[in-house]
């Protein structure tokens, strides 16, 4: 299994109705400005451990680093809800952000669903933020009004199938099997961190059977519309310098079959006053599990 070089410790907090779980590197009593790490959709805290081990020693020590687990995920508790908001993601962020730095801008980093977060939340609170790093976070594609009818039926729809427990995710009879589901998933993913990340994203209940760590309501659809003008607005509010890190796999490209297209996230991109644009090459959408260390090495230079 893979071998942490850094131990991570964790703390629980109360924020907005949750009791949210914390993990913890580096120095908390560094002078350089924390570092804040979102994960995305279906995922965990845990899920940056690769990334943390290959920061250099000196950054680590110069600053503390957090991640979390969002509300639905991970050991965070939540509240019992039948469906999630972006908006709430939002909230917690700020009363996180509350708790452990207040008044202070923090370097913050989201990863796909997180780094649509951190993108929003930066527009509307730019002062919180010191450098902006959004890790294929790339939004929706453009929707027109006349979908909106249908996007809150099929909500409604959806509703429906969680109330009767019908949208239940897979168990795994074993680690093993979380760990061949995750390898599965990322083609590039080796044996030894795929035991490591099994033992975090899942966990085995009173029956033996291993249940990912997200809640089920994850599934459900937003039942509303992405507007992307609404978006873009929020972009242009953006004033901290943006470090953009895509993976050279086209995921976009994969998800979207030519309805959203990597031209179209760039061009997006453009409203932010200040930004860098990277690519990751040999890497897939899970680019901190791929590439570590070029990911690192792109931080490091972007924070200092």
């Amino acid at each position: 299994m893979y071998q942490v070089s850094r131990e991570s410790t964790s703390t629980f907090v109360s924020l907005r109705g949750c009791r949210y779980h914390v993990r913890h590197w580096g120095n908390p009593a560094g002078t350089a400005t924390p570092l804040v790490l979102a994960h995305g959709w279906m995922d965990v805290a845990a899920s940056y451990q690769f990334m943390v081990d290959a920061l250099s020693e000196a950054f680590v020590q110069q600053r503390p680093i957090i991640a979390f687990d969002w509300r639905g995920y991970g050991l965070t508790e939540s509240v019992p809800t039948d469906s999630y908001w972006l908006p709430d993601y939002l909230g917690d962020l700020d009363a996180l952000l509350d708790h452990f730095y207040p008044g202070q801008a923090i370097d913050l980093v989201g990863h796909s669903m997180g780094g649509n977060v951190v993108m929003m939340y930066t527009g509307a609170r730019p002062e919180r933020v010191r450098r902006l790093v959004n890790l294929e976070g790339f939004g929706l594609a453009v929707a027109r009004p006349s979908q909106a009818p249908g996007r809150m039926a099929q909500w409604l729809d959806e509703l429906k199938v969680q109330r009767e427990g019908k949208n239940e995710l897979k168990p795994y009879a074993d680690a093993a099997g979380v760990a061949a589901r995750l390898m599965k998933t990322n083609r590039r993913l080796p044996q030894d961190k795929a035991d490591w990340l099994a033992q975090h994203w899942a966990r085995p209940g009173a029956d033996g059977q291993w249940r990912i760590l997200g809640d089920s309501a994850h599934k459900v659809t937003n039942p509303y519309i992405y507007r992307v003008e609404e978006a873009l607005e929020t972009y242009k509010r953006i004033t901290p310098p943006l470090l953009a890190v895509e993976a050279s796999d086209d995921s976009l490209g994969q998800w979207w079959k030519g309805a959203y297209t990597l031209d179209e996230y760039h061009e997006r991109l453009k409203a932010v006053p200040q930004v860098r644009l990277e690519v990751i090459q040999n890497a897939g959408h899970m680019m901190h599990h791929d590439q570590p260390e070029a990911l690192a090495r792109l931080l490091e230079d972007f924070l200092a």
